[in-house]
Order: structure tokens, then sequence, then C-alpha cells
């Protein structure tokens, strides 16, 4: 298999997008980096594929959208700012989901080739690097939520490491020194993020990490509701809990109340997305609020860049932040 274009980016330290201007010859690249990137060509071999260049030429006016599901508030506020931004600069979404199963997500991209001049994927389960592996040669390209390790990859992510941190540590100032959390799907980069969030708070306050506190979920009520009923069924009963994600946080709620359980007054509890039920909990649940729509507008904006050849710094990889939401779940005066 020859030399693509990402080999290129990779070894001359650069963005594809300039990459694809210094070939294109679309848009003024500085001379040290023109020079790298030619370089990177001449010791690689590239070769540009004529019939995907053609393609980001001649705009097909479509957007491929892969994300993990199409359900839930997470997904339809991040789906309205991608769309919202798409429209403003004449542009429309082919939307489609692949549910982290195996071969999904190569079906999904068979399925957008030839119809659409860019790609934005949610790969939760698979590193960016792999997954750009089955993305057409010179596919502009822009991830969330994903795993990345090349910097030359334009991705955009929300902070769930400082989300999850900010949260137990919320939990240690109120008085908390036996938390448990309710994890995410084991293969999820942002599961993996917050467990790991959860992790550095409970280290940073001085208190152990016990791995019997911290209990498997799958981000659904009924996984929630499961991990409640063995957190009650623990010997070390925690006296609060972080939920990886807002909709195991009801499952869970359940079940504490189920047994008579006063939250927080007796077990305290936190979530993660901040979806808009949260608030109308008994009691209102304490979560982190993440930016959906920012997100989708950022990524949209950011594609574009790619495929009409703004500036690079259009395009630099970023990291939204998160909020921490403090109710009464966590806070009996909240």
């Amino acid at each position: 298999m020859g030399a693509t274009i990402k080999d290129v980016a990779r070894l001359a330290d650069v963005s594809i997008a300039t990459v694809s201007r210094v070939l294109n010859k679309t848009a003024p690249v500085n001379q040290d980096k023109r020079l790298r990137v030619e370089a990177a060509i001449s010791q690689l071999g590239y070769r540009p594929n004529p019939a995907a260049r053609s393609l980001l030429r001649q705009e097909t006016g479509g957007f491929g959208v892969l994300i993990p599901s199409l359900g839930g508030e997470f997904f339809a506020g991040f789906l309205k700012g991608l769309d919202e931004e798409a429209q403003a600069s004449g542009f429309f979404c082919l939307i489609g989901a692949a549910h982290r199963q195996e071969g999904e997500l190569e079906h999904a991209m068979r399925q957008m080739q030839g119809r659409v001049d860019g790609m934005v994927i949610m790969s939760p389960g698979q590193s960016a690097e792999k997954t750009l592996a089955l993305v057409p040669n010179d596919m502009p390209t822009v991830f969330l939520n994903t795993d990345v390790s090349d910097p030359t990859i334009p991705y955009l992510n929300f902070d769930n490491h400082g989300g999850a941190y900010r949260m137990v540590r919320h939990m240690v100032e109120m008085g908390h020194e036996h938390i448990a959390m309710i994890t995410g799907p084991t293969i999820a980069h942002d599961a993996v993020e917050r467990l790991r969030g959860y992790r550095d708070a409970l280290r940073d306050s001085g208190l152990s990490l016990n791995p019997d506190l911290e209990f498997h979920g799958d981000f659904t009520e009924e996984s929630g509701y499961q991990a409640g009923k063995a957190i009650l069924e623990s010997p070390l009963r925690p006296t609060a809990v972080f939920s990886a994600n807002d909709f195991s946080a009801f499952g869970a709620m359940s079940a504490f109340q189920e047994e008579g359980l006063r939250i927080p007054e007796d077990i305290a509890l936190g979530g993660f997305d901040d979806i808009n039920i949260s608030r109308f909990t008994t009691p209102p649940l304490s979560t982190v609020r993440v930016p959906t729509f920012e997100l989708g507008r950022r990524t949209m904006k950011t594609l574009i860049g790619m495929v009409r050849n703004i500036p690079e710094d259009v395009m630099t990889p970023d990291v939204l932040p998160t909020e921490l939401i403090i109710r009464r779940s966590t806070d009996p005066d909240a």
C-alpha cells in the first residue's frame, strides 16, 4: 500500500489540511511548512489520488456524520449545532449511526463514499488512527469525543476528565470520604476519561482508591439501577456515588429510593451530561454540563474550513470545557 496524505502530514509535522493546500495550491502556506511538506512527499514517494482530489474540488454539498446513536438529548443537541452551522454555509448532512458493533462503522462509511465532501466521526470505542484507515484517502475528516494520539488529526473533544474530577472533588468538599462510581462502557473513550477523572480526584484528595467501589454500567438506566442495587448490598456502603452519565444516575436514584434512602442525606448522587430531565428529578440531579450544541457547531465549522481551505487556525484541535452544576442530590442547600 502506497503512502497516504496522512503519512505526509505526520512526517512533515503539519495538518492534513496544510498538505492539501500545498498539493492543490488553493491557499498560501508559509515557506517552512511548504518545504517540509514537499520533502515528505519526495521521501515517501506520495502520489495524490486524482479521483479524491477531484472530489474535493467539486463539492457535493453534503457531509457525512457518523455517531454512536441517534437517540437521546446529548445527540439531539449536538446534531442541532452541527446542522445549523452546515445550513448557514449551504451544506447538508447525511447522518448515520454506528452502535459500536463490529463492522458497522466501516459499512456506514461505504454507504457515504462519493456522496459527501467530508466526514464527522464520533467513534468512542475505536481510536481515530484506526478509524482513519477506513476513510477514503484525502477525505477531510473531523473526529470528536474520540481517542486521538496524532496531533495532525483534526478533532474536538469536551473535557470528560475535568468534569468528572470536579464532581468528585465537590463530593469530597461536602464531607464524603467513601465515594463510589458507576462506570460507563469499558471500550468508550468518554467513559474511560470520566473514570480517570474520578480516580485522580480521589488521589488528589488524599483518599485511597478501592476497586470494590467501582461498579460497572453502560450509560443506561437499567445498568444504573442494577449498579445501585449492588451498591446497597456492598459491605463498603459509600456515602456518595458519581455516575458516569445522567441516565445511569436516574437508575441508581430509583434503586436507592426503593430502599427508602434519602438523597443526599443518606447517600449523595451525581451524574454527567446535564440532560434536560436532570432538573426535574426528585431531588434535582447534580451533574456536569456538556456543551453539546457548541460542540456540534464548532465541529462543523472545522470541517467546512478544511473543505474550503480557510486559515489553519480555525482547525486547531480543541477541548471544550464542561461545567459543574450543583443541585440538591449532592447539596441539600442548593
